[in-house]
């Protein structure tokens, strides 16, 4: 495990406004909360900077793991996953009703990995919407 400072944590987390950067759940709306994810893993050469750390909810995280993208299933394609220091989340993903619709092939690709539109979130997310504590996709704070 990495030791990221308390500093170094809450940076993260209110630049992100304490919203996962993948699927834009709040963390208070999550039971287990949100973590530091390396964005480039420290096993593919990824750093502590800021740069690569993003606020990740533990479902988000973990699907991710030390991945950094997949192949597309179309085109044998190797593509990234979203990097939200670097890719605004609006360019990539609409939210449609519960779903987390892609609208390109890195979007695409972080969707399918990260499971983001399984039954169990989009019933998490349909729970959230309808009591009005899931927020609407805005920029996060660069």
């Amino acid at each position: 495990m990495t030791y990221i400072s308390v500093k170094t944590r809450q940076l993260v987390a209110q630049r992100a406004d304490f919203r996962c950067e993948y699927c834009l759940i709040h963390e208070k709306n999550t039971f287990f909360g949100c973590e530091i994810d390396h964005i480039v893993s420290k096993k593919h050469g990824g750093t502590n900077d800021l740069e690569n750390l993003a606020y990740a909810c533990l479902f988000c995280n973990r699907h991710k793991g030390t991945d950094v993208g997949s192949i597309h299933p179309t085109t044998g394609e190797l593509i990234r996953f979203f990097n939200p220091r670097k890719d605004l989340w609006e360019k990539h993903f609409q939210l449609k009703d519960v779903t987390i619709e892609p609208l390109t092939d890195i979007g695409e690709i972080t969707v399918r990995l990260f499971a983001l539109n399984n039954q169990e979130r989009l019933l998490e997310r349909d729970a959230l919407i309808s009591a009005g504590v899931y927020p609407a996709p805005k920029p996060f704070k660069q």
